[in-house]
């Protein structure tokens, strides 16, 4: 299982924990994990079958858009971290 650290803004589908663990072979079988695990998690990073534009997802401090995206492989002992980006200023 990776560990899958979870931002605060998304902590209220995790019942509030910071991480969790979930199973899968590639980032998209750990969100349908942690979906099943922790209802809506899903909706709030995809959308339209990829990750939405504001959610950036590392595994082991690389981003997927510039790995395989959603195929990019998990091993147990990855760590994931979710974190939305923040947009706007002047």
């Amino acid at each position: 299982m990776a560990v899958v650290r979870i931002p605060v803004p998304l902590r209220r589908f995790s019942g509030g924990a910071e991480e969790v663990t979930a199973a899968g072979a590639t980032v998209a079988e750990i969100i349908e994990d942690l979906d099943r695990s922790y209802s809506g998690m899903k909706h709030r990073l995809l959308e339209n079958g990829g990750l939405r534009r504001f959610v950036n997802i590392y595994v082991n401090d690389e981003d997927i858009r510039f790995l395989q995206s959603l195929d990019t492989p998990v091993n147990e002992e990855d760590e994931l971290s979710i974190v939305p980006a923040i947009a706007g200023g002047r």
